[in-house]
């Protein structure tokens, strides 16, 4: 079926484009100082552990927003790819599915919440409005992203005899692991992720916060990893 191999085409570069681009930026801005003003550069951090700094403090100074807003808008083209060739497979197995339209609602508008996200990144604006709709954009983000891949696992689980020629089943027991996974971190941490950093009275619980938006960052585009490995080369 031309729309798997689409979708498994697509799936591998949603992880690896964004992946590759956030660590470049970090690799610039802790490791290449003349690039950047001295009031940018990091030092010394692995923030996955450390928690010295967050995404957005990597990536929205000048040069490194230059690889990570094209990034994130190209990313987000192929969400939005991914998401319609994923509708397309279901209704090819199961035309009248009752999730088909909430997953290309959240799929589609996971990706449009990431290109706001990035266009908005590192544009300085003080007011608190705005700051509230930066936080609000992101947490949506979130949310639109895990229901879309929650609805999706749920959909292709419920007729995996079906599909079972065209994947590896053990792929999709462990993308629901991780969707489960991310949605038990996100109800729990989310509050923390959503509040500004200023506002911790505890260092180390802002240390915390960054190191989890790394990490999380890494389980949601493993998703795609995920699906990637899912999916068959050809019929079996």
């Amino acid at each position: 079926m031309d729309k798997i191999l689409k979708v498994k085409s697509i799936s591998i570069w949603v992880f690896i484009v964004p992946f590759i681009a956030l660590n470049t930026c970090l690799i610039l801005i802790t490791k290449f100082h003349g690039l950047f003003n001295d009031q940018d550069v990091l030092i010394n951090t692995i923030p996955y552990i450390d928690g010295q700094a967050s995404i957005s403090r990597t990536a929205r100074v000048f040069p490194t927003y230059l690889i990570f807003k094209p990034a994130m808008f190209f990313t987000s083209y192929l969400l939005v790819k991914y998401w319609i060739y994923s509708k397309d497979i279901i209704i090819f197995f199961y035309k009248d599915h009752k999730n088909i339209k909430r997953i290309l609602f959240f799929g589609v508008g996971s990706a449009i919440l990431l290109t706001l996200h990035s266009i908005f990144l590192g544009i300085k604006f003080d007011n608190d409005l705005y700051k509230l709709f930066r936080r609000v954009v992101m947490l949506s983000f979130i949310i639109f992203e895990i229901s879309a891949q929650t609805y999706l696992v749920i959909t292709f689980y419920s007729f995996k005899d079906k599909i079972a020629k065209y994947i590896n089943l053990k792929y999709l027991k462990l993308k629901i692991i991780l969707v489960s996974l991310l949605i038990v971190v996100a109800v729990i941490t989310v509050p923390i992720i959503s509040l500004p950093g200023d506002n911790f009275l505890n260092l180390n619980l802002k240390f915390f916060k960054h190191a989890l938006e790394w990490n999380y960052f890494i389980g949601v585009i493993t998703f795609y990893l995920l699906t990637f490995l899912m999916w068959k080369n050809k019929q079996q």
